[in-house]
């Protein structure tokens, strides 16, 4: 009997210090993964009972709250998310609601909900001097200026949807992101789950798709915005000297499977025989398809890719849809892929990302949003580091590509020239237009793109546009970029 007893008490024994192990263990280790489940309905309740961490615009060194903890009146210390100026931002901020989270709010929760490793001894500190418990505040990257430009500039366009991009060439910053049409996070703020189910279905039944961020999750085809890529290719191989240098640029060009490539409007090309640099400011598909060919599929693909295209694994941090140039090896599929049709797509981010590598002689620096992040007590616990993400361009290559997007601008023959208003008095703008066939059969519906970097000799702002039904990229998408550079530049 005193066997069996010594034999249970041991037991009970073991278990009751692995209890204690166990309890220890998830105090220590797994409180901060516990507190952020989903599920967790303490952390659910808490969550309103703390100031959630601001988001800031500070691109410009404006430090604008565009997200912030208020506590509502009457609401027995209830905090409640507010954005000053939602549909603005919202491509940016996302929303922070009781049953989700998306854009910035997503991105950035352990650190705006206070929760985050770093902060532990920030709340430890709390915890002991009986201070309220505070999220960190997240410093963004995105100009005031510029985004409230791009919005305004996107919204006025006419009813078309469309979206904008703008970084900092040098650094990788982003420095405007916009989409249109957009919605309003502030809608998604109620503590009322009915409410909120309310608003978020009739949203998510908008044919418009306002939730949709086209910045960075929706692909369009390039069009002729893609002749950077193609260019840079052929100075790089070598397969076309100088931007001097003649290329054959047919009315017509037969590309084989019965398809025949045309400029546009069936227009000639020069002389039919151009310095490349003339090829690139009028834009004939006839030279730039007849190049591709020559350079082949393979060749066009890895140039993509040193641009950042077929990218999965880009993030801003928010998750950046991979823009996409297949391998093609049929000749006509390469013909057209060198104008940017057929199967190429991209997000506007990536179209400001080829002015961006440009600009910077030749090296793509990382797009990143977050510029710091700051604790409660305005200590710095995070702070951005410009890391280059590829160098798709020699210098030598990124100077003559760009004394072509000069031109495209400058020269009174130019697509971007005259009623695309693609100059502002004193900063010259580089830059590439693109008319692009969507799939729909009518001229008008065509998708317009522009990208350019500014100024040309000292860029500060690389952008990307893309005005979906937009028609011509001189028309409907080169003003709208102009309009950021002189909001982001304080130029008229």
């Amino acid at each position: 009997m005193n066997r069996a007893l010594l034999r249970l008490s041991l037991a009970c024994l073991a278990m009751f210090v692995l209890l204690l192990i166990n309890i220890n263990y998830v105090q220590a280790f797994e409180a901060t993964s516990l507190a952020g489940k989903p599920g967790n309905s303490r952390t659910f309740y808490q969550q309103f009972q703390y100031q959630r961490g601001s988001i800031v615009a500070n691109g410009d060194g404006t430090n604008l709250k565009i997200a912030e903890s208020r506590l509502v009146k009457g609401g027995n210390g209830t905090y409640q998310r507010v954005y000053p100026d939602g549909p603005v931002y919202a491509p940016v901020t996302g929303y922070d609601s009781i049953f989700s989270a998306t854009g910035m709010e997503a991105a950035e929760d352990k650190v705006l909900s206070g929760t985050a490793p770093q902060l532990q001894v920030h709340n430890l500190i709390s915890l002991i001097t009986g201070k309220q418990k505070q999220g960190a505040t997240v410093a963004l990257t995105i100009s005031p200026r510029a985004q409230q430009a791009a919005y305004q500039a996107l919204a006025q366009d006419g009813g078309h949807s469309g979206a904008v991009v703008a970084i900092d060439p040098s650094t990788g910053a982003i420095l405007a992101m916009a989409s249109y049409p957009t919605f309003n996070p502030n809608n998604y703020v109620t503590l009322n789950g009915t409410q909120l189910q309310k608003v978020d279905s009739r949203y998510r039944a908008d044919p418009a798709q306002p939730l949709l961020n086209r910045a960075i999750e929706a692909t369009y085809p390039p069009g002729s915005t893609f002749k950077i890529v193609t260019s840079s290719a052929a100075f790089a191989t070598h397969t076309v000297a100088g931007p001097n240098t003649p290329v054959p640029a047919p009315t017509n060009l037969p590309i084989g499977n019965g398809h025949v490539l045309i400029n546009d409007a069936n227009e000639v090309c020069a002389n039919g025989n151009p310095p490349f640099i003339q090829a690139f400011w009028l834009s004939c598909n006839t030279a730039f398809g007849k190049l591709g060919i020559k350079l082949t599929g393979a060749v066009l693909h890895q140039y993509a890719n040193a641009f950042g295209v077929n990218n999965p694994n880009l993030k801003i941090p928010l998750p950046v849809a991979a823009s996409v140039v297949p391998l093609e090896t049929d000749p006509a599929f390469t013909a057209f892929t060198a104008i940017g049709q057929f199967d190429d797509q991209v997000t506007p981010l990536q179209e400001a990302m080829f002015s961006a590598a440009i600009a910077d002689g030749g090296t793509l620096m990382t797009p990143h949003l977050v510029q710091s992040v700051q604790a409660p007590d305005l200590s710095t616990i995070e702070s951005a580091t410009p890391t280059p993400l590829s160098h798709p361009d020699s210098p030598t290559v990124a100077s003559k590509v760009a004394q072509m997007m000069v031109q495209v601008t400058q020269n009174p023959a130019g697509t971007a020239f005259g009623t695309a208003n693609a100059s502002i008095v004193g900063v010259v703008i580089a830059g590439k237009t693109g008319t692009a066939q969507n799939g729909i059969n009518n001229t008008n519906l065509d998708d317009a793109v522009f990208t350019c970097f500014a100024p040309a000799t000292n860029p500060r702002i690389a952008v990307g546009v893309i005005v979906k039904g937009g028609g011509f990229g001189s028309a409907a998408a080169a003003p709208i970029a102009v309009k950021v550079i002189q909001a982001y530049l304080k130029v008229k």
